[in-house]
């Protein structure tokens, strides 16, 4: 009896250690459902970016039927080109030779561009396809050198919080090779900026909204077209999508609340000392998968 009175503490003091390792471990277990069920955060994220297809519509107005689109456009028969196999090869290599040409610059000069070529190439993004032709998209373009010079205060205030704190270390370090950081000189020394929004919805003539189907991705097809007509045309551009810079340029280039700015492109010459990174572009066997 002396003997057991002696060892009650002992098998107290190891149940009381028991208990203790049983509940941390459940609650170990309970935080880690917690952080695998909150989303991540993401500072860097931009709403403006952020896809606004499946924008949630008033439920009367997500109801209608009618869209303000003619049900009856005439359908009218159809002339293409065919060229021979041998032209077909020889044209998709040349237009191959030339878009592999393009590249990021970010030293543009400030010689002047004629303002048709930029008329030209906007005409060309706008035969972009769009869900339910759309065509939700707006291009601004800039040449006054005093609101260019705004956008470039505005944009390298946000990209410097950007990159100090926004984007982390790894997407700073990522982009230590490019030598990029948050000073755009090119937004005051190109001769035209243009500023690509995407309008999330559109506006029936009743004043209720109009659905813009995929509109991110329609725009973002219309933007591709256009770095492809800059590069045929002989001028150049870097592709910018200053980060939580949206709202602020779009209130001062007036634009309506369902634009939200997509991309911003200075546009022009290289100037005569530029330089570009020695970057490679991945072999055709490691972007195509023929089934």
């Amino acid at each position: 009896m002396a003997l057991f009175s002696s060892l009650t503490p002992v098998f107290i003091a190891i149940i009381c250690v028991l208990i203790g390792v049983i509940l941390k471990k459940t609650d170990g277990e309970k935080k880690e459902r917690e952080t695998k069920s909150k989303p991540l955060s993401r500072p860097w994220v931009d709403e403006d970016l952020k896809d606004g297809t499946d924008h949630h519509f008033e439920e009367e107005e997500a109801g209608e039927e009618w869209q303000g689109i003619d049900e009856n456009v005439t359908h009218v028969p159809f002339s293409a080109e065919r060229y021979s196999e041998a032209e077909m090869i020889k044209r998709s290599q040349m237009f191959y030779e030339l878009l592999n040409k393009r590249r990021s610059v970010r030293f543009l000069s400030d010689e002047p561009v004629p303002r048709e070529v930029i008329n030209n190439v906007i005409r060309t993004a706008g035969t972009s396809p769009s869900g339910a032709h759309t065509e939700p998209w707006t291009f601004v373009v800039v040449q006054d050198p005093q609101l260019k010079h705004k956008i470039r205060e505005i944009v390298e205030e946000e990209e410097e919080i950007n990159y100090k704190k926004r984007m982390g270390d790894r997407w700073v370090n990522d982009l230590k090779r490019l030598r990029t950081n948050w000073i755009k000189e090119y937004l005051d020394t190109a001769p035209y900026l243009i500023l690509i929004f995407k309008q999330v919805y559109g506006r029936l003539p009743n004043g209720k909204k109009k659905t813009h189907y995929y509109n991110e991705i329609s725009v973002s097809i219309a933007c591709g077209m256009l770095l492809a007509a800059l590069q045929n045309a002989g001028l150049y551009t870097v592709t910018t999508t200053p980060l939580n810079c949206g709202p602020q340029l779009r209130a001062l280039l007036q634009r309506p609340s369902n634009e939200k700015l997509l991309l911003l492109l200075p546009v022009g010459y290289p100037k005569k000392d530029a330089t570009v990174p020695a970057l490679t572009r991945k072999p055709l066997e490691d972007i195509m998968v023929v089934m």
